[in-house]
């Protein structure tokens, strides 16, 4: 077989002209910036129809993975991350010493209770 002796190879069936552009209608839209830290600008579209408040402020940067904000001269700052807390750093957060010691007393009793050692 000669080269290029099978035109559509590679092509689905109805596809049309090689090359067409007008495929289908494109919704009007609006184009938003945002900026990093580093300076790098991200593009988002919307629909043009969208109301304002549903485009969101802070994005997370592709380029950086920094949030990104719409203000280019003052881009939002990477927000402290919380370490790890155990279960039992939740629970000091809950209760005083003195509560502590009053449950850890009862939970005691109760124990001694059943075992008969009182």
């Amino acid at each position: 077989m000669a080269a290029g002796g099978n035109a559509i190879r590679g092509t689905r069936v109805g596809a049309g002209p090689m090359g067409e552009q007008d495929h289908g209608h494109h919704a009007d839209r609006i184009a938003v910036s945002y900026w990093d830290a580093l300076g790098n600008e991200t593009v988002r579209y919307f629909a043009a129809g969208v109301d304002e408040a549903e485009i969101p402020e802070t994005i997370d940067s592709p380029h950086s993975g920094l949030p990104a904000g719409r203000d280019k001269e003052n881009p939002p700052a990477l927000a402290k991350t919380e370490p790890y807390k155990t279960h039992l750093a939740y629970v000091k957060e809950r209760r005083t010493d003195e509560e502590a010691d009053q449950l850890l007393d009862d939970a005691l009793q109760q124990l001694r209770d059943r075992r008969g050692q009182a």
